[in-house]
C-alpha cells in the first residue's frame, strides 16, 4: 500500500517538471537604449561660450540679478504654492507605493479568533449526528511568507523605489520651473515700466511739437499738415502708455497667481530694480555633467531604471514560486475545553507553484514591461537632446543680445549727441525748437529698443540658469544593464 502511494505523490511534480517550457519568456526583450550624454555633439557649439572658471548656477541663482523684491517673491512662492503641493503629494504617493512593494517582500503574521456553528438536519443524518447543533471555537496564529528566489519581488520594490525617486526629482523640477517663471514675469514687469517711461517721454515730445505746430499754423508759417501729424503722434504715445500700463497690470496678476494668491497681492509689487544680467558662460564639463543637474533628465533616468527593474520582475514571474504557510492555534467544541492541551492545532508546509499555460498573460506582461522601458528610454534620450539645445539657445542668444545691445548703445549715444547738439544750437539762437524735438525722436526710439533688448537679455540669463538645472545637484542612478 505504501509503495503504491509514493509514486502517486510524485506524479504531479514530475508532470509539472515536464511542462516547464510551456510558459516561456523566450524571444522578448527591449529594443531601446539610453543614449550617452557625450554621444551628442555639443562641444564645438558651446566651446566659444565656456568662460574661464564658469560653473553651474547657485541654488539661489535669482539673487544674481540684485533685486531684493525678486528674492522675496521667489522665497514666498517656494514656501507654499498649489503646484508645489501637487508635486509633493505625488511624491508621497510614490513613496507609499514603494513602501507597499517593500512590504510584499516580508513575512506576514496574523491572529484569528473565530466561532463557527453547524446543525445538520435529521433528514440528512440520523441521531446522534442529525438534529444536534455543535459550535467550534478557534484561536489561531498564522504565518505566510513567499520566498523571493528569483528576485522578482525585490525588482518590484526597486522599480517602485525608482519611481519614488523620480517623483522626488519632479518636485525639485517644479520648484525650479516656478522660480524661473516668477523671474520671467518680473522681467516682463520691469520691461513694461521701461516702455511706460519711453511712452511718457514721447508723449511730452509730441505734445511740445503739437504746441509748436499750432503756433506756426496760427502765425501763417506752416499748414495744418504738420499740426495733424503732431496730434497723431500725441495720440499714439498715449496709446503706448496705456498699453504699457496694461502690461504692468498683467505682469502683476501673473506674479500673484504664481505665488498662489489673488490679484490684490500683485498691487503691492513695486517697480523692479533689476541690475545688468550676468555674462553668459557654461561649464567646460558639459554635456556629461548636465545629467546630474537637470531635474527632468535625472527624473527620466530614474524612470528608465525603474522600467528595467519592472522587466526583471516580469521575467521572474515565469519561474516557480515557493510559499511557506504555517498555523498554530487552539480549537474545541466547548469554550471550557479551548485551553486544554488536547485542543492544540498545528498546520503548515511549503507550496510550490509554476506557471504552465496562462493564455499568454505572462508574455503579454513582459512585452508590456519591455515597451515601458523603450518608452522611458526614448523619453530620456529626447529630454537629453532638448536640454543641450536649450543650453545652446540660451548661451548663444545671450551672446547675440550682448552684441545687439552694444550696437544699439552706440547708436543711442550718437542720437543723444545729435539731440544735445540741436539743443545747444537752439539755446545759441542758431536752430529752432522744431530741430530739437525732431532730434529727440530717434533717441526715444532707441531707448525703447534698448529696453526691449535688455529685457530679452535678462530672460536669456534666466533661461540659461534653468537650462543648467538651477544649481540643483541630483544623483542619477548608475545602470546595471
Amino acid at each position: 500500500m505504501r509503495s503504491n502511494f509514493l509514486p502517486s505523490r510524485l506524479a504531479l511534480p514530475l508532470l509539472l517538471a515536464s511542462l516547464v517550457g510551456c510558459a516561456t519568456s523566450g524571444g522578448l526583450e527591449p529594443v531601446g537604449q539610453l543614449a550617452p550624454a557625450d554621444g551628442l555633439a555639443a562641444r564645438e557649439s558651446l566651446a566659444g561660450h565656456a568662460a574661464e572658471g564658469a560653473a553651474f548656477p547657485d541654488i539661489d541663482w535669482w539673487t544674481a540679478f540684485g533685486d531684493p523684491q525678486l528674492d522675496a517673491l521667489v522665497e514666498e512662492a517656494l514656501r507654499g504654492n498649489p503646484s508645489l503641493d501637487a508635486a509633493d503629494a505625488r511624491l508621497r504617493q510614490a513613496s507609499a507605493r514603494a513602501g507597499l512593494a517593500d512590504a510584499q517582500r516580508k513575512p506576514t503574521v496574523g491572529a484569528t479568533a473565530q466561532y463557527s456553528g453547524l446543525r445538520i438536519g435529521e433528514t440528512v443524518a440520523p441521531e446522534p449526528i442529525g438534529g444536534q447543533y455543535s459550535g467550534v471555537e478557534l484561536l489561531s496564529l498564522g504565518f505566510d511568507h513567499s520566498f523571493d528566489f528569483w528576485g522578482g519581488k525585490r525588482a518590484q520594490w526597486e522599480a517602485a523605489l525608482g519611481q519614488a525617486r523620480a517623483a522626488e526629482v519632479d518636485a525639485q523640477a517644479a520648484r525650479l520651473s516656478l522660480s524661473a517663471n516668477i523671474a520671467r514675469a518680473y522681467v516682463a514687469l520691469a520691461a513694461a515700466y521701461d516702455d511706460l517711461d519711453v511712452a511718457r517721454a514721447e508723449e511730452a515730445r509730441a505734445t511740445g511739437l503739437q504746441d509748436l505746430s499750432g503756433k506756426r499754423v496760427r502765425a501763417g508759417l506752416d499748414n495744418r499738415m504738420q499740426l495733424e501729424r503732431a496730434q497723431a503722434s500725441v495720440a499714439s504715445a498715449r496709446q503706448q502708455a496705456q498699453a504699457a500700463r496694461q502690461r504692468i497690470d498683467a505682469a502683476r496678476n501673473a506674479i500673484a497667481a504664481l505665488l498662489g494668491q489673488g490679484p490684490d497681492r500683485g498691487l503691492a509689487i513695486t517697480r523692479p530694480t533689476l541690475l545688468q544680467a550676468p555674462a553668459p558662460g557654461v561649464p567646460a564639463v558639459l554635456p556629461s555633467e548636465l545629467l546630474g543637474h537637470r531635474p527632468d533628465i535625472v527624473a527620466a533616468r530614474w524612470r528608465a531604471e525603474a522600467a528595467l527593474r519592472g522587466i526583471d520582475a516580469s521575467e521572474a514571474a515565469f519561474y516557480p514560486t515557493v510559499n511557506l504557510k504555517a498555523m498554530v492555534g487552539l480549537a474545541s467544541i466547548g469554550l471550557s475545553d479551548l485551553f486544554r492541551t488536547e485542543a492544540g492545532l498545528v498546520q503548515g508546509g511549503p507550496a510550490i507553484s509554476l506557471p504552465i499555460f496562462d493564455g499568454g498573460r505572462l508574455r503579454a506582461r513582459l512585452d508590456e514591461s519591455d515597451a515601458g522601458f523603450d518608452l522611458a528610454a526614448a523619453d530620456y534620450n529626447g529630454r537629453l537632446a532638448v536640454a543641450l539645445r536649450e543650453v545652446a539657445d540660451a548661451v548663444q542668444g545671450a551672446s547675440a543680445l550682448d552684441a545687439r545691445i552694444a550696437t544699439a548703445t552706440e547708436a543711442r549715444d550718437a542720437a543723444d549727441q545729435a539731440w544735445q547738439l540741436a539743443t545747444q544750437r537752439y539755446d545759441a539762437g542758431l536752430g529752432t525748437q522744431l530741430d530739437v524735438l525732431a532730434a529727440q525722436q530717434p533717441l526715444l526710439q532707441l531707448d525703447q529698443l534698448l529696453a526691449g533688448l535688455r529685457a530679452q537679455r535678462l530672460v536669456a540669463a534666466i533661461d540659461l540658469d534653468e537650462a543648467l538645472g538651477g544649481g540643483l545637484e541630483l544623483p542619477a542612478p548608475a545602470s546595471t544593464h
